[in-house]
């Protein structure tokens, strides 16, 4: 029988495992009696704690601050550059962090944040990973980050949608500078992450279709993709990016992409695809997906036939892995994952 962590390798490998595997993110299942008994029974832990490079900005000074605000606990970034200075303020919240402010705020912030981005310097750190994967055993999968793609990094991280909505329409050819300044720091990254002893690595994800949309994906992530692939492949290494959103209206682009596996990818009632349409879609591509988390606040019997039907649209299984991506309610997982797993566990194909 194959350890949890080699049944995932398998499947992303394209080698077959012995039944679908179960994974869960490292900070999604609590530790107790419930998740040792789970892990003994085949769940992988996917731990995406540990990377395999460091950063640094010799030109770039940031000062950390926090502080509290009628009640509510702060953390604050000050970041100077010889182009000028920036700033964000987060608010903790569970396993995250949401940005009350973010890095751009107008557009005199521009010339900075380019000189952020072409000031970093990346260099390979594979100890703590290699020291990680020794000690973890066989029931944990260690993943990889290359970080966002450049234009979702640009939407998400630096801006929110209003804003960037905004400067595409008035200022898109500084939003551009930004773009390419930061391709070329990605482009620092692949060799370093390819090289790795990581099998596997994601490269951004959370696209929403309706805001992104056809031309901008085709043209500012599609090419990085395939060059980020073009090296991870090179050493035989699998990329994959978390989409976990709409993605009928990308999913002739995401079928031509180099991506080796559609990760968090949720399936109906959540969004617009079934699990049988995205393999349909994409039939050179493994769908490790994330179960879709409406279902984990229905009972038993429909968490089960969630998961049968699940299977059945997957048939023959091959390209298949089960995942948990998404918080789930803490009244709840312990019997979702429950059912889940020995669901998974009983199939015979």
């Amino acid at each position: 029988m194959m350890t949890p962590r080699e049944r995932v390798e398998a499947v992303l490998l394209k080698r077959g495992a012995d039944r679908i595997p179960f994974t869960v993110y490292e900070y999604k299942i609590p530790q107790c009696e419930t998740e040792r008994r789970l892990r003994n029974e085949g769940l992988c832990i996917v731990n995406r704690s540990v990377g395999v490079f460091r950063t640094e900005s010799p030109d770039v000074t940031i000062k950390y601050s926090s502080y509290s605000e009628n009640g509510v606990f702060k953390s604050r970034q000050d970041i100077h550059t010889p182009a000028g200075d920036l700033s964000t303020v987060s608010i903790p919240a569970g396993f995250t962090s949401w940005q009350e402010q973010k890095l751009f705020k107008s557009p005199d912030d521009y010339k900075a944040i380019e000189f952020m981005i072409r000031n970093r310097r990346h260099f390979p750190d594979y100890e703590p990973f290699l020291k990680a994967q020794s000690m973890a055993g066989n029931d944990i999968i260690y993943r990889v980050g290359i970080g966002y793609e450049p234009m979702q990094e640009i939407i998400y991280s630096y801006m929110r949608l209003e804003a960037f909505s905004v400067e595409w329409a008035e200022n898109r050819d500084e939003v551009l500078k930004l773009y390419n300044a930061l391709v070329e720091d990605r482009r620092k990254i692949y060799p370093i992450v390819a090289r790795s002893p990581a099998l596997h690595a994601n490269y951004g994800g959370n696209v929403v279709a309706e805001v992104i949309g056809r031309e901008r994906f085709e043209k500012y992530i599609l090419p990085d993709y395939r060059e980020a692939a073009a090296e991870m492949h090179k050493h035989k290494k699998l990329i994959g990016s978390h989409l976990d959103g709409n993605t009928k209206h990308i999913a002739d682009l995401v079928a031509g992409s180099s991506l080796d596996y559609i990760e968090a990818f949720t399936p109906s009632p959540d969004t617009d695809m079934t699990v049988k349409e995205a393999l349909d879609a994409w039939p050179d591509k493994i769908l490790w997906i994330n179960f879709p988390s409406s279902v984990h606040l229905q009972n038993a019997e429909k968490i089960r036939q969630k998961t049968l039907e699940i299977i059945e649209q997957a048939k023959p299984g091959n390209r298949l892995i089960v995942g948990i991506t998404e918080d789930v309610p803490e009244d709840r997982w312990q019997e979702s994952f429950t059912v889940i797993l020995e669901t998974l566990n009983a199939y015979k194909y």
